[in-house]
């Protein structure tokens, strides 16, 4: 009978062990969403709220090119990036391009006081990942750039210097 007890114990300590790996598995790689953006697609819609409270959604964006820079304060090549994203949003205004920040699952409070006297630029916060996980995230930084009318033209991976956000933000524009 102990034999037998101990076999139930080992069995449903196994099964409690996978369904952990799989729920931490699941919240921690977003692309175990399968989810794929191509160039040419039509971006996610979202709605989220501002460090200042507001509502941001993407149709606020419809009509004008988007920079859309996914960041955390965790993350050194988020940070490390920042200035050369505000440099061409200060640079690229006067075109209609518009930049958002999107926090990945950081408190107001961490988002604002990091963003304060660095970037001028609106900042949402993503704070159940779920945009995160709409755009299929897999590293950060992840910066998406969007045309006009809401579809991808490219999407880079990793921190990105100013000659490159240059480049890809004249290609925006040119589209």
């Amino acid at each position: 009978m102990k034999a037998y007890r101990k076999k139930v114990q080992i069995l449903v300590l196994a099964i409690i062990v996978l369904i952990g790996g799989f729920v931490i598995y699941d919240s921690l790689m977003p692309q175990g969403k399968g989810v794929t953006l191509n160039v040419g697609d039509q971006v996610p819609s979202f709605k989220l709220t501002s460090i200042h409270d507001e509502y941001i959604t993407l149709e606020d964006y419809n009509g004008t090119p988007l920079v859309l820079n996914f960041w955390g304060t965790f993350c050194e090549p988020c940070k490390r990036e920042m200035p050369a994203i505000e440099a061409q949003h200060i640079k690229w205004k006067a075109y209609g391009v518009q930049f958002l920040g999107i926090n990945l699952s950081e408190d107001k409070i961490t988002a604002a006081n990091y963003a304060k006297n660095r970037v001028t630029y609106p900042i949402a916060l993503d704070v159940n990942r779920v945009i995160e996980k709409r755009y299929g995230l897999r590293s950060y930084p992840t910066t998406f750039f969007i045309n006009a009318d809401g579809s991808l033209n490219s999407v880079v991976s990793g921190e990105m210097t100013e000659p490159m956000l240059e480049q890809h933000i004249s290609e925006l524009v040119n589209h």
